[in-house]
């Protein structure tokens, strides 16, 4: 654990922050489409509604348990719970049962998990290809999924028993496609030609 953690401080050390980068593209974006886009939020979603279905309370507390707690560890913010907002008998859920997880970042925190997310996390998924632009919107904003969330530094995988995949958005103030696919370039996503 504290090996891990030493681990993303010296790969820290060694990246420029999201900001110097903003400071970077700035002039390149207004040359090329008279504004700058930004990045408003990242969203974190994970959804474990399927391996709790149809257990007792207690045994779904230590399935989603600890798959709370390593996204509260990836994201560095405490993950809120999403509910059923109805009852489906056939996947085995009731209304208002917690089905899943979700973390908004913004600030310093968003920036340092881009960061992560973009020099280390990408590049250690599995067979990673690069992003399709399939993955971004008509208004800009980028939704990828994770397969497996130990490809972060943070979590150990020795220590894991659930391995789970989640969901992130970046969501831009980019206006259209277009726009959206040359700034998250600029930033340093790797998106492919």
């Amino acid at each position: 654990m504290e090996r891990n953690i030493e681990f993303v401080k010296n790969v820290k050390a060694k990246f420029d922050m999201l900001q110097e980068k903003y400071k970077e593209i700035y002039p390149k974006m207004i040359e090329k489409f008279g504004y700058s886009p930004k990045i408003e939020k990242v969203v974190v979603n994970v959804g474990f509604g399927r391996l709790i279905s149809g257990k007792t309370p207690e045994e779904q507390r230590k399935i989603s348990d600890p798959i709370l707690n390593d996204l509260a560890f990836i994201t560095g913010q405490r993950p809120i719970l999403t509910r059923a907002k109805k009852s489906i008998s056939s996947f085995k859920i009731r209304e208002g049962q917690s089905i899943g997880a979700k973390v908004t970042l913004r600030g310093k925190r968003m920036n340092d998990f881009l960061e992560r997310l973009i020099q280390i996390a990408l590049p250690r998924s599995r067979d990673f290809q690069g992003i399709d632009r399939s993955c971004i919107d008509k208004e800009g904003n980028l939704t990828i999924g994770i397969r497996e969330h130990i490809c972060f530094p943070e979590i150990s995988p020795e220590k894991v028993k659930n391995i789970f995949g989640f969901e992130i958005t970046v969501v831009t103030t980019a206006k259209n496609r277009e726009e959206g696919i040359e700034f998250l370039k600029l930033i340093g996503f790797p998106i492919k030609s």
